[in-house]
């Protein structure tokens, strides 16, 4: 398990269904260590913290392995060449990782980086703003029913993480499992 990228972004403005909106959804891979705060990555920002950010948000994680779902049905949709490479960072995660998977993850579960100490708190729930960067309006449908939905992580002990960090999974209490949570949410939602 460890982490391939890091990413972060800048809030700025994107034209959304006709309509300005402050989003930092487009993030970026950035190179060599990068400071780990209480509230998320040193160059990171979340513009709208109703939603993303805060304590409990302070660091989103995605699969890489999901990423091969998401070409395919952008290839699908009509938005994207079938051999259109995702680059990290594009589902809008701090970090790209390999080997953790939703149904692998409890809420309270640790992550121990060799620079910081992060903890599973909860699962990311798509927006407007995801089907927005994803090219068509069912990605967020797509999401609820794929429940691929990465993880929202908090801090527990700042530092600093990079690329090609190794993660040590330190398992919580196994009461509430990150991808049922997610699947209970989205059939509420609906």
């Amino acid at each position: 398990m460890k982490i391939l990228s890091v990413s972060v972004a800048r809030s700025e403005i994107r034209l959304i269904q006709g309509r300005p909106v402050a989003s930092a959804i487009g993030k970026r891979p950035v190179a060599g260590p990068v400071g780990v705060q209480r509230l998320g990555l040193e160059g990171d920002e979340q513009a709208d913290q109703s939603v993303h950010g805060g304590l409990s948000k302070a660091i989103y994680a995605y699969p890489a392995l999901h990423y091969p779902f998401w070409q395919g049905v952008r290839a699908q949709a009509r938005v994207a060449a079938v051999d259109a490479v995702l680059p990290h960072g594009f589902m809008g995660e701090n970090l790209t990782i390999d080997g953790l998977l939703e149904e692998k993850l409890w809420i309270g579960d640790q992550l121990r980086l060799p620079g910081c100490l992060l903890a599973v708190s909860e699962p990311r729930q798509p927006c407007f703003k995801f089907n927005d960067v994803m090219g068509f309006a069912q990605a967020s449908k797509l999401m609820a029913q794929s429940g691929y939905c990465g993880v929202y992580l908090g801090v527990i002990q700042p530092g600093q993480l990079s690329a090609g960090d190794e993660i040590e999974l330190i398992p919580g209490p196994r009461a509430l499992n990150l991808r049922e949570l997610f699947m209970a949410r989205m059939r509420k939602r609906s």
